[in-house]
């Protein structure tokens, strides 16, 4: 039997696991490894100040540094919270806030400069947050953003997302909606595809593993590449869950049962590529 993918060029989709590892180690030393945080590598939390990563994730993202090119999260958390969860790990960079902030694997957080006279806004707003939103909403701020989340009281859903539209016009900010959360961010051009598309450039080949609708756009980064390339080899994969349905799954290639079923999905990985 010929093999599935004779020579270096990209299988076709539909996408088996086997064929996509299989032409990622043809490119290991080309390829790029690229994770959202929440729902991804981690499982949501209903304080998501207590999120930590699934420990076998961690250890094959560890393992994979060695394997490929680069790794890198690319998460809706600042980078501080993100440099405390990865702390352990060499050569994985860092990419906040949907990008507008970042830490290469060596050196220091460099944020967007167009968002920096919005720290103060944020702050503002969420001190009004916790005074004007009731009982059961909690409010993350970020420096830069401000998010505002309903998952221990979905029945004020539609409350904390009025309020929080009310004051995206108010103060000219942007609104990104997530799992059970609604985000405010300054009205900066930066956003998780805009962080693949860049990083893509000079790559042969690139995974993205997110699990949210923000995490589509990321997708179409690497479709867009490809399209560009015929050379370029991209994987979307699609961490499930009950509350973005099938949304994000139909726009990958693969899909992934939980954080805690990724793990083993990179564990094996590590096995396919060295």
């Amino acid at each position: 039997m010929p093999p599935i993918n004779p020579g270096s060029q990209p299988p076709t989709r539909p996408l088996t696991a086997e064929q996509a590892w299989r032409a990622t180690a043809e490119r290991a030393e080309r390829c790029v490894l690229f994770f959202d945080f929440d729902g991804t590598l981690a499982p949501v939390r209903d304080d998501p100040t207590t999120v930590e990563p699934a420990p076998k994730a961690l250890a094959a993202i560890n393992a994979l540094t060695e394997v490929v090119q680069r790794v890198a999260i690319v998460s809706a958390r600042p980078v501080e919270f993100l440099r405390d969860r990865f702390a352990g790990l060499d050569g994985v960079d860092l990419y906040g806030l949907y990008g507008l902030e970042h830490l290469h694997a060596s050196g220091e957080t460099i944020t967007e400069e167009a968002a920096l006279p919005f720290v103060p806004t944020m702050a503002e707003l969420s001190d009004r947050a916790r005074a004007e939103l009731p009982a059961g909403a909690l409010v993350e701020y970020k420096r830069l953003s401000v998010a505002l989340h309903y998952r221990t009281a979905p029945h004020l859903a539609g409350e904390i997302e009025r309020w929080g539209r009310t004051q995206a016009d108010r103060l000219g900010l942007r609104v990104q909606v997530g799992r059970m959360v609604l985000e405010l961010k300054p009205p900066v051009d930066r956003d998780k595809g805009m962080v693949i598309g860049e990083a893509v450039r000079s790559a042969g080949c690139a995974w993205y593993f997110g699990d949210d609708v923000s995490d589509i756009k990321a997708f179409a980064a690497l479709r867009a590449r490809e399209a560009a390339d015929p050379d370029f080899f991209g994987v979307c994969v699609a961490v499930a869950n009950p509350e973005t349905g099938d949304e994000v799954s139909t726009a990958a290639d693969l899909t992934i049962e939980s954080p805690e079923a990724l793990g083993d999905f990179l564990t094996e990985a590590v096995h396919r590529l060295t």
